[in-house]
Protein backbone atom coordinates (compact mmCIF):
# COMPACT_ATOMS: atom_id res chain seq x y z
CA UNK A 1 0.00 0.00 0.00
CA UNK A 2 1.62 3.12 -0.90
CA UNK A 3 0.53 6.96 0.14
CA UNK A 4 1.36 9.99 -1.82
CA UNK A 5 3.11 13.18 0.19
CA UNK A 6 4.39 16.38 -0.53
CA UNK A 7 8.10 16.58 -0.22
CA UNK A 8 9.39 18.78 2.12
CA UNK A 9 8.16 22.35 1.55
CA UNK A 10 10.69 24.86 0.35
CA UNK A 11 9.63 28.04 -0.87
CA UNK A 12 10.28 28.29 -4.82
CA UNK A 13 12.13 31.11 -6.07
CA UNK A 14 9.36 32.36 -8.13
CA UNK A 15 7.76 32.67 -4.71
CA UNK A 16 10.64 34.85 -3.07
CA UNK A 17 10.79 36.88 -5.77
CA UNK A 18 7.07 37.28 -6.09
CA UNK A 19 6.86 38.84 -2.50
CA UNK A 20 9.50 40.87 -3.17
CA UNK A 21 8.25 42.72 -6.36
CA UNK A 22 5.19 42.73 -4.37
CA UNK A 23 6.11 44.96 -1.38
CA UNK A 24 5.38 48.43 -1.79
CA UNK A 25 8.80 49.43 -2.01
CA UNK A 26 10.24 47.57 -4.64
CA UNK A 27 9.19 49.97 -7.57
CA UNK A 28 10.66 53.13 -5.94
CA UNK A 29 13.48 51.56 -4.79
CA UNK A 30 14.00 50.41 -8.62
CA UNK A 31 13.16 53.62 -9.58
CA UNK A 32 16.17 55.59 -7.44
CA UNK A 33 18.60 52.84 -8.65
CA UNK A 34 17.94 53.50 -12.02
CA UNK A 35 18.27 56.80 -11.95
CA UNK A 36 21.56 56.44 -9.92
CA UNK A 37 22.76 53.94 -12.46
CA UNK A 38 21.92 56.53 -15.57
CA UNK A 39 24.29 59.24 -13.93
CA UNK A 40 26.26 56.95 -13.31
CA UNK A 41 26.77 56.30 -16.81
CA UNK A 42 27.01 60.15 -17.96
CA UNK A 43 29.50 60.60 -15.31
CA UNK A 44 31.62 57.89 -13.90
CA UNK A 45 32.29 60.18 -10.89
CA UNK A 46 29.12 60.30 -9.91
CA UNK A 47 28.61 58.68 -6.94
CA UNK A 48 32.01 59.84 -5.61
CA UNK A 49 32.44 61.72 -2.29
CA UNK A 50 35.59 63.10 -1.44
CA UNK A 51 36.50 64.89 1.67
CA UNK A 52 37.69 68.55 2.14
CA UNK A 53 38.66 70.94 4.73
CA UNK A 54 36.98 67.89 7.04
CA UNK A 55 33.22 68.31 4.84
CA UNK A 56 31.77 65.88 2.43
CA UNK A 57 31.04 66.69 -0.16
CA UNK A 58 30.15 65.31 -4.13
CA UNK A 59 26.75 64.27 -6.07
CA UNK A 60 25.39 62.15 -3.40
CA UNK A 61 25.73 64.42 -0.72
CA UNK A 62 24.05 67.71 -2.61
CA UNK A 63 20.75 65.06 -3.11
CA UNK A 64 20.48 64.71 0.35
CA UNK A 65 21.01 68.99 1.52
CA UNK A 66 19.02 69.61 -1.01
CA UNK A 67 16.16 67.06 0.19
CA UNK A 68 16.50 68.20 2.89
CA UNK A 69 13.64 70.89 2.95
CA UNK A 70 11.02 68.49 0.41
CA UNK A 71 11.87 65.63 3.42
CA UNK A 72 10.70 67.93 5.96
CA UNK A 73 7.65 69.41 4.32
CA UNK A 74 6.79 66.04 3.14
CA UNK A 75 6.91 63.98 6.54
CA UNK A 76 3.99 66.12 7.83
CA UNK A 77 2.06 65.79 4.42
CA UNK A 78 2.33 61.99 5.45
CA UNK A 79 0.81 62.34 8.33
CA UNK A 80 -1.82 65.04 6.95
CA UNK A 81 -2.60 62.59 4.03
CA UNK A 82 -2.97 59.58 6.32
CA UNK A 83 -6.11 60.69 8.03
CA UNK A 84 -7.53 61.27 4.58
CA UNK A 85 -6.43 65.16 4.33
CA UNK A 86 -4.45 66.92 2.31
CA UNK A 87 -2.04 70.73 2.93
CA UNK A 88 -1.86 72.94 -0.05
CA UNK A 89 -0.53 75.81 2.16
CA UNK A 90 2.65 74.26 2.97
CA UNK A 91 4.15 76.36 0.38
CA UNK A 92 3.05 79.67 2.02
CA UNK A 93 4.09 78.48 5.45
CA UNK A 94 7.42 78.25 3.70
CA UNK A 95 7.53 81.46 2.58
CA UNK A 96 5.92 83.19 5.60
CA UNK A 97 8.27 81.18 8.20
CA UNK A 98 11.70 82.74 5.88
CA UNK A 99 9.79 86.14 5.51
CA UNK A 100 9.41 86.56 9.12
CA UNK A 101 13.03 84.96 10.24
CA UNK A 102 15.00 87.56 8.06
CA UNK A 103 13.41 90.42 8.46
CA UNK A 104 13.87 89.90 12.17
CA UNK A 105 17.32 89.49 11.76
CA UNK A 106 17.46 92.37 9.11
CA UNK A 107 15.80 94.88 11.58
CA UNK A 108 17.74 93.71 14.25
CA UNK A 109 20.10 96.09 15.82
CA UNK A 110 22.98 92.97 15.97
CA UNK A 111 22.04 90.77 13.13
CA UNK A 112 25.29 88.65 13.08
CA UNK A 113 24.95 87.46 16.90
CA UNK A 114 23.53 83.98 17.66
CA UNK A 115 20.81 84.98 19.77
CA UNK A 116 19.22 86.92 17.06
CA UNK A 117 19.40 84.20 14.69
CA UNK A 118 17.71 81.81 17.57
CA UNK A 119 14.70 84.49 18.52
CA UNK A 120 14.43 84.89 14.33
CA UNK A 121 13.97 81.44 14.22
CA UNK A 122 11.92 80.20 17.08
CA UNK A 123 9.31 83.49 16.44
CA UNK A 124 9.07 81.99 12.47
CA UNK A 125 8.33 78.36 14.19
CA UNK A 126 5.71 79.66 16.40
CA UNK A 127 3.73 81.55 13.51
CA UNK A 128 4.21 78.32 11.57
CA UNK A 129 2.67 76.15 14.18
CA UNK A 130 0.11 78.59 14.69
CA UNK A 131 -0.56 78.85 10.87
CA UNK A 132 -0.63 74.69 10.66
CA UNK A 133 -2.83 74.46 14.26
CA UNK A 134 -5.15 77.47 12.28
CA UNK A 135 -5.96 74.46 9.71
CA UNK A 136 -6.54 71.87 11.71
CA UNK A 137 -8.69 74.16 13.48
CA UNK A 138 -10.68 74.88 10.12
CA UNK A 139 -10.59 71.23 9.16
CA UNK A 140 -11.90 69.27 12.44
CA UNK A 141 -13.73 71.88 14.42
CA UNK A 142 -15.65 73.92 11.56
CA UNK A 143 -15.50 70.59 9.42
CA UNK A 144 -14.21 72.55 6.03
CA UNK A 145 -13.02 70.10 3.60
CA UNK A 146 -8.73 69.98 3.95
CA UNK A 147 -8.28 71.02 0.81
CA UNK A 148 -10.20 74.02 0.89
CA UNK A 149 -9.21 74.93 3.91
CA UNK A 150 -5.82 74.74 2.97
CA UNK A 151 -6.41 76.88 -0.11
CA UNK A 152 -7.22 79.63 1.61
CA UNK A 153 -3.80 79.83 3.40
CA UNK A 154 -2.30 78.90 0.05
CA UNK A 155 -4.03 82.14 -1.08
CA UNK A 156 -3.56 84.34 1.36
CA UNK A 157 -0.11 83.36 2.66
CA UNK A 158 2.30 84.54 -0.37
CA UNK A 159 0.16 87.92 0.20
CA UNK A 160 0.83 87.80 4.32
CA UNK A 161 5.03 86.86 3.07
CA UNK A 162 4.84 89.62 0.82
CA UNK A 163 3.50 92.43 3.60
CA UNK A 164 6.50 91.57 5.74
CA UNK A 165 8.76 91.42 3.45
CA UNK A 166 6.87 94.91 1.95
CA UNK A 167 7.41 93.47 -1.34
CA UNK A 168 10.58 93.13 -1.77
CA UNK A 169 13.76 90.45 -1.11
CA UNK A 170 15.25 90.70 1.93
CA UNK A 171 19.06 89.98 2.31
CA UNK A 172 21.06 89.55 5.35
CA UNK A 173 24.42 88.22 6.78
CA UNK A 174 24.46 86.27 9.53
CA UNK A 175 27.04 83.50 9.94
CA UNK A 176 24.66 81.84 12.68
CA UNK A 177 21.68 81.73 10.47
CA UNK A 178 23.32 80.60 7.85
CA UNK A 179 24.79 77.38 9.31
CA UNK A 180 21.90 75.94 9.23
CA UNK A 181 20.93 75.62 5.57
CA UNK A 182 24.51 76.01 4.18
CA UNK A 183 26.76 74.77 7.35
CA UNK A 184 28.81 71.63 8.32
CA UNK A 185 28.69 69.23 11.48
CA UNK A 186 30.85 66.03 11.56
CA UNK A 187 31.39 66.34 8.15
CA UNK A 188 27.55 66.05 6.98
CA UNK A 189 25.54 69.16 6.01
CA UNK A 190 23.35 70.41 8.67
CA UNK A 191 20.39 70.37 7.11
CA UNK A 192 20.84 66.89 6.41
CA UNK A 193 21.01 66.45 9.93
CA UNK A 194 18.31 68.08 11.06
CA UNK A 195 16.09 66.57 8.37
CA UNK A 196 16.93 62.99 9.40
CA UNK A 197 16.75 63.81 13.00
CA UNK A 198 12.88 65.49 12.43
CA UNK A 199 12.22 61.99 10.38
CA UNK A 200 14.09 59.85 13.22
CA UNK A 201 11.88 61.72 16.24
CA UNK A 202 8.29 60.85 13.52
CA UNK A 203 9.27 57.47 13.03
CA UNK A 204 9.34 56.97 16.54
CA UNK A 205 6.68 58.62 18.07
CA UNK A 206 4.54 57.28 15.01
CA UNK A 207 5.70 53.35 15.09
CA UNK A 208 6.93 52.98 19.07
CA UNK A 209 4.09 54.91 20.52
CA UNK A 210 0.09 54.57 20.14
CA UNK A 211 0.01 57.95 17.51
CA UNK A 212 0.65 56.04 14.13
CA UNK A 213 -1.86 53.68 15.03
CA UNK A 214 -4.36 56.60 16.18
CA UNK A 215 -3.49 58.11 12.69
CA UNK A 216 -4.07 54.82 10.74
CA UNK A 217 -7.96 54.18 12.27
CA UNK A 218 -8.95 57.68 12.00
CA UNK A 219 -7.92 57.57 8.26
CA UNK A 220 -9.85 54.70 7.38
CA UNK A 221 -12.88 55.38 8.90
CA UNK A 222 -13.23 58.54 11.40
CA UNK A 223 -16.88 57.73 12.63
CA UNK A 224 -15.84 54.24 13.86
CA UNK A 225 -12.19 55.41 15.43
CA UNK A 226 -14.35 58.54 17.14
CA UNK A 227 -17.08 55.53 18.30
CA UNK A 228 -14.01 53.47 19.74
CA UNK A 229 -13.11 56.27 21.93
CA UNK A 230 -10.23 57.99 19.61
CA UNK A 231 -10.46 61.37 19.60
CA UNK A 232 -10.39 62.20 16.06
CA UNK A 233 -10.96 65.55 16.30
CA UNK A 234 -7.53 66.17 18.03
CA UNK A 235 -5.58 63.38 16.14
CA UNK A 236 -6.61 65.82 12.74
CA UNK A 237 -5.54 68.77 14.15
CA UNK A 238 -2.32 67.74 15.43
CA UNK A 239 -1.19 66.42 12.20
CA UNK A 240 -2.14 69.48 10.72
CA UNK A 241 -0.16 71.57 13.33
CA UNK A 242 2.72 69.45 13.30
CA UNK A 243 3.11 69.86 9.02
CA UNK A 244 2.92 73.71 9.90
CA UNK A 245 5.55 73.07 11.96
CA UNK A 246 7.67 71.08 9.54
CA UNK A 247 7.01 73.39 6.53
CA UNK A 248 7.91 76.16 8.91
CA UNK A 249 11.59 74.77 9.39
CA UNK A 250 12.16 74.11 5.88
CA UNK A 251 11.17 77.38 4.85
CA UNK A 252 14.20 78.26 7.47
CA UNK A 253 16.45 75.99 5.60
CA UNK A 254 15.94 77.14 2.47
CA UNK A 255 15.89 80.84 3.28
CA UNK A 256 19.44 80.50 5.11
CA UNK A 257 21.01 78.60 2.10
CA UNK A 258 20.52 81.78 0.07
CA UNK A 259 20.26 83.93 3.07
CA UNK A 260 17.06 85.58 1.13
CA UNK A 261 13.15 85.96 1.08
CA UNK A 262 11.77 85.82 -1.54
CA UNK A 263 7.92 85.57 -1.41
CA UNK A 264 6.84 85.02 -4.44
CA UNK A 265 9.35 82.28 -4.63
CA UNK A 266 10.32 80.53 -1.68
CA UNK A 267 8.43 76.71 -1.29
CA UNK A 268 7.03 77.43 -4.55
CA UNK A 269 5.08 74.34 -5.95
CA UNK A 270 6.55 72.69 -3.07
CA UNK A 271 3.19 70.89 -1.65
CA UNK A 272 2.87 69.15 -4.91
CA UNK A 273 6.64 67.76 -4.98
CA UNK A 274 5.71 66.73 -1.18
CA UNK A 275 2.62 65.00 -2.33
CA UNK A 276 4.23 63.36 -5.27
CA UNK A 277 6.89 61.84 -2.83
CA UNK A 278 4.11 60.97 -0.45
CA UNK A 279 2.28 59.12 -3.41
CA UNK A 280 5.46 57.92 -5.19
CA UNK A 281 6.24 56.08 -1.23
CA UNK A 282 3.14 53.94 -1.44
CA UNK A 283 1.05 56.11 0.97
CA UNK A 284 -3.11 55.78 -0.12
CA UNK A 285 -4.62 59.80 -0.96
CA UNK A 286 -7.63 57.91 0.36
CA UNK A 287 -5.86 58.08 4.02
CA UNK A 288 -5.23 54.91 6.33
CA UNK A 289 -1.88 53.36 6.53
CA UNK A 290 1.02 55.25 5.37
CA UNK A 291 4.81 54.67 5.33
CA UNK A 292 7.57 57.19 6.08
CA UNK A 293 10.50 54.95 4.74
CA UNK A 294 8.21 55.21 1.47
CA UNK A 295 8.01 59.02 1.71
CA UNK A 296 12.24 58.77 2.27
CA UNK A 297 12.36 57.07 -1.07
CA UNK A 298 10.22 59.11 -3.04
CA UNK A 299 11.70 62.20 -1.45
CA UNK A 300 15.47 61.05 -2.76
CA UNK A 301 13.73 59.91 -6.21
CA UNK A 302 12.34 63.59 -6.74
CA UNK A 303 15.92 65.51 -5.54
CA UNK A 304 18.03 62.76 -7.83
CA UNK A 305 15.98 63.02 -10.93
CA UNK A 306 16.28 66.93 -10.31
CA UNK A 307 20.03 66.53 -10.42
CA UNK A 308 19.57 63.91 -13.11
CA UNK A 309 18.08 66.12 -15.17
CA UNK A 310 21.15 69.12 -14.78
CA UNK A 311 23.86 66.25 -15.67
CA UNK A 312 22.36 65.09 -19.17
CA UNK A 313 22.21 68.51 -20.11
CA UNK A 314 18.16 68.85 -20.11
CA UNK A 315 16.76 72.87 -19.26
CA UNK A 316 15.66 72.52 -15.84
CA UNK A 317 12.56 74.02 -17.22
CA UNK A 318 11.27 70.57 -18.61
CA UNK A 319 11.92 68.89 -14.82
CA UNK A 320 8.24 69.01 -13.63
CA UNK A 321 7.24 67.03 -17.36
CA UNK A 322 10.33 64.42 -16.34
CA UNK A 323 8.56 64.39 -12.71
CA UNK A 324 5.29 63.42 -14.34
CA UNK A 325 6.81 60.78 -15.65
CA UNK A 326 8.53 58.68 -13.05
CA UNK A 327 5.48 59.27 -10.43
CA UNK A 328 3.59 58.00 -13.92
CA UNK A 329 5.11 55.11 -14.17
CA UNK A 330 5.84 54.15 -10.35
CA UNK A 331 2.09 54.84 -9.31
CA UNK A 332 0.95 52.30 -12.45
CA UNK A 333 3.27 49.71 -11.43
CA UNK A 334 1.92 50.30 -7.72
CA UNK A 335 -1.77 50.15 -8.92
CA UNK A 336 -3.83 46.97 -7.35
CA UNK A 337 -4.74 45.71 -10.99
CA UNK A 338 -0.64 45.88 -11.80
CA UNK A 339 -0.08 44.03 -8.36
CA UNK A 340 -2.47 41.39 -8.84
CA UNK A 341 -1.21 40.75 -12.17
CA UNK A 342 2.16 40.83 -10.88
CA UNK A 343 0.78 38.01 -8.79
CA UNK A 344 -1.05 35.75 -11.29
CA UNK A 345 2.31 35.43 -13.62
CA UNK A 346 4.29 34.43 -10.59
CA UNK A 347 1.57 31.94 -9.45
CA UNK A 348 1.78 30.73 -13.11
CA UNK A 349 5.89 30.37 -13.43
CA UNK A 350 5.55 29.15 -9.56
CA UNK A 351 6.50 25.66 -10.01
CA UNK A 352 3.84 22.83 -8.76
CA UNK A 353 5.03 21.10 -5.29
CA UNK A 354 6.75 17.25 -6.38
CA UNK A 355 4.23 14.29 -5.33
CA UNK A 356 7.03 11.16 -4.48
CA UNK A 357 5.17 7.71 -3.92
CA UNK A 358 5.85 6.10 -0.64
Amino acid sequence: MSATSPAPSRAPSSGRLGTVVRHHLFWPVAALVLLLAVNTVFRPSFLRVSILDGHLFGSPIDILRNCAPLMLVALGMTLVIATRGIDLSVGAVVAIAGAVALTYIARSPDPGSAGTALTAMGIALVLALALGTWNGFLVSVVGIQPIIATLILMTAGRGIAMLITQGQITTVTSAPFKTLGAGFWLGLPVATLVAFGVFALVAVLTRRTALGMLVEAVGINPSASRLAGVQARTIVWTVFALSGLFSGLAGLVLASNVMAADANNAGLFIELDAILAVVIGGTSLAGGKFSLSGTFVGVLIIATLSLTVTNLGISPLVTPLFKALVVAAVTLLQSPVMRRKLAERTRRVAPEPKVVAR
